[in-house]
């Protein structure tokens, strides 16, 4: 059995290494650190901040946890990060993620996180990118392994006709040419 998330929401901490200094919140089960004072958590909350990037996250990580390596589960939603970044990538046993009520403002970076072999859950609503007509397809698209999104099911038809999608805009989306 897994011990809970560390949680660091809720802290006004307004950058990752920030972090360092906090103590992480006591839950309904109490978060017992190992004898070298890191928790055996592969969840980590850092939501409800004013974090603007991610800078220094590997190291925070390290810090808290057993097994940086091994983290499942982030939350970094309601923070003001701007965009995704390559560190996230790096997080290779991540499943779910969350981003939801952020800044983030370009869709193709979530392409980026195609790269994370079991990731099967993401929230992305609440920023820039979800006002983009094609947000969903373009999401679902790039992440391969994805179950959910934004809390809905993705079901096998909405990723046939994903697919679908995707091969037409690689195509130009249409049979003719364009004049050059």
């Amino acid at each position: 059995m897994y011990s809970p998330p560390v949680d660091l929401s809720f802290k006004d901490i307004s950058s990752v290494t920030g972090a360092l200094a906090e103590v992480p919140r006591s839950g309904l089960r109490p978060l017992k650190p190992n004898s070298k004072g890191k928790y055996p958590s592969h969840s980590f909350r850092l939501s409800n901040n004013n974090i603007p990037d991610l800078v220094g996250l590997q190291f925070m990580l390290g810090h808290f946890l057993a097994q940086p390596l091994k983290l499942g589960w982030l939350d970094l939603s309601f923070n003001k990060i701007t965009c995704i970044e390559p560190v996230l990538c790096e997080l290779r046993e991540l499943r779910v993620l969350y981003l939801h009520g952020n800044a983030l403002w370009n869709l193709p970076e979530v392409d980026r996180l195609g790269e994370l072999p079991y990731l099967h859950s993401i929230t992305l609503h609440g920023n820039a990118i979800d006002k983009n007509k094609n947000y969903r397809n373009r999401v679902i698209s790039a992440l391969p392994h994805l179950k959910k999104l934004d809390y809905s099911s993705v079901t096998c038809d909405e990723r046939r006709m994903v697919n679908a999608w995707h091969q037409g805009s690689k195509h130009g989306g249409n049979t003719k040419q364009n004049p050059q």
